[in-house]
Order: structure tokens, then C-alpha cells, then sequence
């Protein structure tokens, strides 16, 4: 039987200190529904375990005229029973009820969802779409990377020896924007996504035309994948079913998924496309009801 040494910092700086005299073998832990998983498994080692929920920072759930701040150990409960988050942010709401069942996700973190770092995570794709960044903190101080350049692999962040993930920022949302989360999987016993989309779109005062929009993408190639040119292809464009097919294709071309028992290449290519389309349109659909103030 394999010893594991417990720790529970109360401070930010406790915790890094922690990470750091361990090393690569220590582990953070916040709802554990990924790594309890892993080391049960053997798919996954530590000889430390460094539990985070009692740090403030990681803990924090605060909006305000500044935008969302979710705290990297936030559970997804938490974030899906507010109703002015589930207003504001509704493609955030929308992965957060996704993930697992209750039980899971009164543990499970959108934090852990992303250092997890699969590219299949449902959580990741909004948190793109709503222009996140992530918080991290390690020996060296704190430096901000933007959520989409967080994953460099499967299973795979940029974290290096002795950081973590503090919180993930999303700004302000305007008064006419919406988005949306949207996934395929071929069965409910199957919670693992095939593909997922994620999209944000922020119309003119003229509730027709598009400010900005970002989409982002699971499941569809090593990383969760942002789609760099959904704000180029819709910037300054009305709304229309001909520009989102545009970008829809876009999705197509940019997937660079693989084949294994959950789907086929070409399945994930030709998914990528109709759940881009799908969640522009249901984000559309938002910000013209928060526009009108009906949302």
C-alpha cells in the first residue's frame, strides 16, 4: 500500500510553498473527482497530496462591475444556483450543470475541469468563449495566461514545479450578449463528450449586428481548441444563418480530432461544424433577449 502524505494549507503562499519542496510528485487537490479517480487507478502517481480548499483565493466566487471570478476549488454547484452568473454568463451555467451528476457537482471544479487538461472537458470550451484568464501562482509570484493557451497537451498545462491555478477571470459581459455550451455524446451513460461547442456573441445597440463573437471546442483535437477567427469571419457582420454556416466550416477545417470508441474522425469534424452553428444561434437568441432586458 503506497503512503501519501496530506497536507491542507489555509494560505495561497502556504500552498505553493508546499508544491514547490515536493516537487513534480506532489499533486493539487480540489473536488478530486479527476485525480482520487487516477491514483485509484494507477493512471496517475503522488506522493503528495496538497488540498486546497481552504485558501481563500481559490475558493472565491465574486461578480462584479469588473466581470466573474471563479476560484480555481469553486464547486460546480455553486456556480450553477447563482442566478445572476447563470444571467450573465449562461454558456459558464450551461457546462457547469453538464459535468457528472449532483453528486459530482457539489465536488467537482471548473478549475480541475481545466488543469485536468482533457481535451474533452465540457468546461473549458465556455470559459474560451468568454475570453477567460487564467490566474496562477507559484515560486516565482503570479503571471495571468489566457485559458485557451492553458492546455498544451492531453492532460498536459502549463503549470511548472510549485505553481497552481488560483481562479479563472472572465470579463464583463455587455448588455447584449449571449452564449451558449453545447456537447454530443451518443448516450446518457456516456458522459464523456464526443465534441462540445461553446460560443459568445455581443451584438450592436441595433440587436442585429455583431460586436464580437469567440467559440471555442472540445474534443475535436489535442486541446481544447479556440477558434481564432469566429470574431474576424462575424466582427461588423449581421446575424444571419449564411455567416454562421461560414464559421461553422471554419470549425470544420480547424478540428484535428482523432478516432477511438467514442467516435469516428470525420464524425467529430462533421459535429464540430453543427454544434458551432447550434450554439451561435442559441447565443444569438440570448443576446437579443438580454438586449430587451426578457433574459
Amino acid at each position: 500500500m503506497r503512503q501519501i502524505e496530506y497536507h491542507a494549507p489555509a494560505s495561497l503562499a502556504e500552498a505553493v510553498e508546499i508544491l514547490a519542496k515536493a516537487g513534480p510528485r506532489a499533486r493539487p487537490l480540489a473536488g478530486g473527482t479527476d485525480l482520487i479517480v487516477q491514483l485509484r487507478e494507477y493512471r496517475s502517481d503522488a506522493d503528495v497530496i496538497v488540498d486546497v480548499k481552504r485558501v481563500p483565493e481559490l475558493t472565491e466566487l465574486r461578480l462584479d462591475g469588473d466581470g466573474l471570478v471563479i476560484g480555481a476549488a469553486v464547486p460546480c454547484c455553486r456556480i450553477y444556483e447563482d442566478e445572476q452568473i447563470a444571467r450573465a454568463y449562461p454558456a459558464v451555467f450551461d457546462a457547469a450543470s453538464l459535468i457528472g451528476g449532483i453528486q459530482i457537482q457539489n465536488r467537482a471544479s471548473l478549475g480541475g475541469n481545466l488543469c485536468n487538461a482533457s481535451p474533452a472537458a465540457d468546461g473549458v470550451p465556455p470559459l474560451i468563449a468568454h475570453g477567460g484568464t487564467c490566474r496562477i501562482a507559484g515560486p516565482s509570484g503570479e503571471r495571468e495566461v489566457p485559458v485557451e493557451k492553458f492546455c498544451v497537451g492531453p492532460g498536459k498545462t502549463v503549470l511548472e514545479r510549485g505553481e497552481l491555478l488560483v481562479s479563472i477571470r472572465l470579463p464583463r459581459s455587455g448588455g447584449r450578449s449571449g452564449s451558449r455550451y453545447e456537447r454530443f455524446i451518443p448516450r446518457n451513460e456516456m458522459d464523456i463528450a464526443v465534441a462540445g461547442a461553446g460560443s459568445f456573441i455581443e451584438l450592436e445597440d441595433d440587436g442585429e449586428t455583431i460586436r464580437s463573437a469567440r467559440v471555442g471546442l472540445a474534443a475535436v483535437a489535442p486541446t481544447p481548441l479556440a477558434l481564432a477567427n469566429a470574431t474576424d469571419a462575424l466582427a461588423g457582420r449581421k446575424a444571419t444563418a449564411e455567416a454562421f454556416a461560414e464559421v461553422a466550416e471554419a470549425a470544420r477545417k480547424a478540428a484535428r480530432p482523432i478516432r477511438d470508441m467514442r467516435g469516428e474522425i470525420w464524425q467529430r469534424r462533421h459535429l464540430a461544424g453543427v454544434l458551432t452553428r447550434r450554439t451561435l444561434e442559441v447565443a444569438l437568441e440570448r443576446a437579443r433577449a438580454a438586449g430587451n432586458g426578457t433574459r
